[in-house]
């Protein structure tokens, strides 16, 4: 199929790969973009530069397909040196989540590099759009990890996206099968994005307790934490969570908060499968979780599901 992201990033399929912190390697990056996707490393988990570099070479000697870097804006000091690997190493994609997109979008303007802004408000995606974007992600708040502020739900924020821009939008949030992916396109999205629903596969590195964790749970087994830092995200319940939540009522400022929400607490529960002792990113779509299949059955059964409800909506009459 044809769509102006497909035609942009040059895949067979329009759709993305999340930036999934701690598990957005080479090996998922690759696989999702052999599959027809956009798969994506994320540049959050890793400590340096140079280590982002290694993660991008692997990717490069395991598929010739596109695929992009996703930087979570402030997760590091700075990001200018992630940014030149980037440049360096020519990679097709980079997606920005987070924080002030306008100093990176800057610096890659007449760059091959084509820029994605996660966004979860209109006038957050006129803005990216303003300083050049090539393409926003509209993220309802039926996704997991963080969701902004607003608390808009998918089927709401994509059109309203879509009417407010001229660059293409990609929907996510809470899409996690062939319905979502079309129902995502009749909204107005050219492509949609699926953070949690890539991880439930064969190749994600994700801990077989976590994956069991989305397959057994519901939708309405999420928790949003972080409220009260400005930053909420969509998170699997737990008890470690439950002292997040608890803290977070209290009035814990940032600093007493940390040790809760540090990126070795999300890798004890996600990489070790000590689930009671950590938090998990999930959102709602869990409840459509069935089963873990490899990433290209997943991507060929959504796409199968997808023409058999056009079919289906084809033959029905208003």
């Amino acid at each position: 199929m044809k769509t102006r992201i497909t035609e942009q990033l040059e895949i067979t399929y329009p759709i993305i790969q999340g930036g999934l912190a701690n598990l957005a390697y080479a090996e998922l990056a690759a696989v999702v973009s052999n599959a027809g996707g956009l798969g994506q490393i994320t540049a959050t988990s890793l400590a340096t530069p140079e280590a982002l570099r290694a993660e991008i070479h692997k990717t490069k000697a395991a598929t010739k397909q596109p695929f992009g870097v996703n930087i979570a804006i402030g997760q590091h000091k700075s990001s200018d040196e992630f940014v030149d690997v980037v440049l360096e190493e020519e990679v097709s994609a980079i997606s920005l989540t987070g924080g002030n997109p306008e100093p990176i979008l800057r610096r890659l303007a007449n760059t091959r590099v084509k820029k994605l802004v996660l966004v979860s408000t209109v006038r957050q995606a006129q803005k990216a759009e303003s300083l050049g974007a090539d393409a926003v992600i509209a993220v309802g708040q039926e996704g997991g990890g963080h969701i902004g502020r607003a608390d808009t739900g998918t089927i709401v924020l994509i059109p309203s996206v879509v009417d407010s821009v001229s660059i293409p939008v990609i929907g996510s949030g809470g899409i996690a099968d062939g319905r979502g992916f079309l129902a995502a396109l009749a909204l107005g999205a050219e492509g949609i994005e699926m953070g949690t629903r890539f991880i439930a596969t064969k190749e994600c590195i994700a801990h077989r307790a976590y994956k069991e964790a989305l397959m057994n749970g519901q939708e309405t087994d999420t928790v949003v934490i972080k409220r009260t830092l400005g930053a909420p995200g969509r998170v699997l319940p737990s008890p470690w969570v439950t002292q997040i939540l608890e803290e977070e009522q209290k009035g814990a400022t940032m600093e007493e908060l940390w040790p809760f929400i540090t990126g070795e607490r999300n890798r004890l529960a996600i990489i070790d499968g000590k689930m009671d002792d950590g938090f998990a990113w999930a959102g709602q779509c869990m409840g459509l979780i069935h089963g873990v299949p490899t990433v290209a059955e997943l991507i060929q059964e959504m796409m199968k599901t997808a023409q058999s409800v056009m079919n289906h909506i084809q033959k029905s009459e208003l």
